[in-house]
């Protein structure tokens, strides 16, 4: 006979949860409502699996990571959707895995309706695939659950994923073009320097005339690229490998993280971000219910940058001690001096000299001072920033005024919008201002380019003529 798990009130209000076998699962409802409870919630667990049976194994294709944002912003609107249609979970779970494509996500549906067909409840089931619900996602929909009010929580939860996506991809935007730009450039100016200046370099000495400043130069910078050609792309890698192996040390990753917070105009609109992405996932846990505790312990693992996981840590310290949020909040809102991160300023700022090196090695010298100057002024910066705090006043006062209110997820929501305005403002505001610093930039190499060329074939031609 056939095992059903159910979950029901009593007639004081008390949660129950437990089995009963019954031939079918209405005959198993009639069978709880005259125990007196009231069902809320019943699946009938599944049977045990014989040696060999894979379930869904068989369904799964391979899959490298875990599921995009994208991807799961699309999958909670639409769960959103049926579970306000009325359609019961494991069937509209069935129905998007089956509308899913070969992926993470497929893989992680199947296996979230085989738990929940074995008894599981949906959160249990989803806190068994990491790949793509994260602990926020699991929390939240554990939340719903206990409230009975999966519905609601779901369309919030597809809200909070589509606003934290579009900020992703509105910042990922702005960076594409410069980016896009510089690489075309590098790649255009490094064929020129490989098959086009040697050429001219040729017929240059052919003709035995002398050359002028600027176009030595010219012929010197392509000599260098001639020779070190393999170099750029293992500059780049090198320096991405480096910045990783720093980040997998704790201090290191502090480091780091503290000079992207204090960089100029970049520091902004990283720190503009993380205000916005924390603040909304705290207040979209307190929302659903989530006690304040875990809510700061995931918003703490969910922020992605080792200031605001310290700061959201000492904050839940100070809880447990019987404190608010906004006192702790804004005393531990200021960084320290950080080693690592003034390491990272020097290293920065060394790096116009080093070019220099790159044309004429004679000049080490000169390229030493330089970076000793450059070094010098670059720690002068981080030292005159690095006491700004992290955490404005506004994001305080707005914290402050939740607690003493009973408010706080609706404040942290305000909090969130204000800062996401300001990060599509700051983003557009820099993609503004790199367009014609880049069309300057690009112009003054080109003209850099053509005078360095010309300059001696109008004294070839001027000869020939007289």
């Amino acid at each position: 006979m056939p095992t059903f798990q159910f979950e029901a009130m009593d007639p004081q209000g008390q949660e129950i949860r437990d089995v009963i076998e019954a031939n079918t699962q209405d005959e198993a409802q009639d069978t709880i409502r005259e125990m007196g409870y009231f069902v809320t919630r019943i699946t009938q667990q599944k049977a045990a699996k014989k040696k060999g049976d894979s379930s869904g194994k068989g369904r799964k294709t391979f899959a490298l990571g875990g599921a995009s944002g994208k991807k799961i912003v699309t999958f909670t609107r639409q769960l959103s959707i049926l579970q306000d249609a009325g359609l019961p979970i494991l069937r509209s779970l069935k129905i998007l895995e089956d509308q899913a494509k070969p992926g993470a996500l497929k893989n992680s549906l199947i296996d979230v309706c085989d738990e929940i067909e074995g008894g599981a409840s949906l959160s249990e089931a989803m806190a068994k695939a990491p790949r793509a619900f994260d602990r926020l996602y699991v929390n939240m929909i554990k939340a719903g659950e206990a409230g009975g009010s999966l519905e609601n929580i779901l369309q919030r939860l597809a809200e909070f994923k589509e606003r934290t996506q579009g900020l992703k991809n509105k910042v990922i935007g702005a960076m594409m073009y410069p980016v896009m730009v510089v690489f075309f450039t590098i790649g255009i100016l490094t064929f020129i320097m490989l098959f086009i200046i040697p050429q001219f370099q040729e017929m240059f000495e052919e003709f035995g005339i002398e050359l002028p400043a600027m176009t030595v130069l010219l012929m010197k910078i392509s000599s260098r690229v001639c020779q070190l050609w393999f170099l750029f792309p293992l500059i780049p890698i090198g320096m991405v490998l480096f910045v990783t192996l720093v980040c997998k040390f704790k201090a290191g990753r502090m480091g780091w993280h503290l000079f992207l917070l204090k960089l100029p105009i970049m520091g902004k609109l990283v720190e503009k971000a993380n205000l916005a992405r924390t603040t909304r996932t705290l207040g979209a846990l307190v929302a659903s219910g989530v006690p304040i505790i875990e809510g700061l312990t995931i918003t703490r693992e969910t922020s992605g940058n080792a200031m605001y996981e310290k700061l959201y840590s000492k904050v839940t310290d100070s809880i447990r001690a019987g404190e608010t949020i906004a006192v702790p909040m804004k005393e531990n809102s200021f960084p320290g001096f950080h080693p690592v991160a003034a390491f990272f300023f020097c290293a920065v700022m060394s790096l116009p000299p080093l070019m220099v090196l790159f044309v004429d090695p004679e000049m080490w010298q000169g390229v030493a001072y330089g970076c000793g100057v450059l070094s010098i002024l670059g720690v002068a910066w981080y030292y005159l920033n690095y006491k700004k705090a992290v955490v404005e006043d506004l994001v305080i006062n707005m914290v402050s005024v939740g607690e003493e209110t009973g408010e706080l997820d609706v404040m942290l929501y305000k909090v969130a919008d204000y800062y996401e305005q300001e990060v599509e403002t700051l983003t557009d505001g820099m993609l503004k201002m790199i367009e014609p610093l880049m069309i300057i930039f690009l112009g003054l190499v080109v003209l850099f380019i053509v005078a360095s060329l010309f300059m001696p074939l109008i004294s070839i031609i001027g000869g020939l003529t007289g």
